[in-house]
């Protein structure tokens, strides 16, 4: 699991994060950066802290696996999609159901706890499914065995 941690020994199972000792890291999405909690490569675990400029959008997406969101400043107003307009606050919580889709806004910009069960699929204009860093998201995430649910 990828993360900055304290030593360990082997028979400590606790892996304690600092942030406050973490650098923010760029992400593709122009205003959103991350330091990443926990990572678990083989599952598609990821805690992270997402940070968010005022006005920064995050683009059609959808959650594979169930996405929960602690905002701590700031707000995440759902852009477009099916819950266009709900506006997740400060000190408010915010999960979606695996196979929801939408774009993500922070008007005012924002610091969110952000918890994921598998990385999200981000649709391209050009077609092209992938993941936040652009790599193809089968050829990325397929070993974890998410599936998109079916719709009834």
């Amino acid at each position: 699991m990828d993360a900055v941690t304290s030593p360990q020994t082997a028979d400590q199972h606790s892996h304690l994060v600092r942030p406050s000792t973490m650098e923010w890291q760029t992400t593709r999405f122009p205003g959103c950066e991350a330091k990443t909690l926990l990572f678990d490569r083989g599952t598609g675990l990821m805690t992270a802290l997402m940070r968010f400029a005022p006005g920064s959008v995050l683009p059609d997406h959808e959650h594979v696996g169930i996405e929960q969101s602690y905002v701590i400043e700031g707000a995440l107003v759902d852009k477009e999609g099916p819950a266009s307009g709900i506006a997740c606050k400060a000190g408010e919580f915010i999960w979606r159901e695996a196979g929801s889709r939408h774009a993500a806004w922070c008007p005012e910009g924002a610091l969110i706890l952000a918890i994921f069960q598998v990385p999200n699929k981000f649709f391209e204009a050009d077609g092209r499914v992938v993941d936040a860093s652009g790599q193809d998201w089968d050829e990325a995430w397929g070993h974890t065995g998410a599936q998109r649910p079916r719709q009834s």
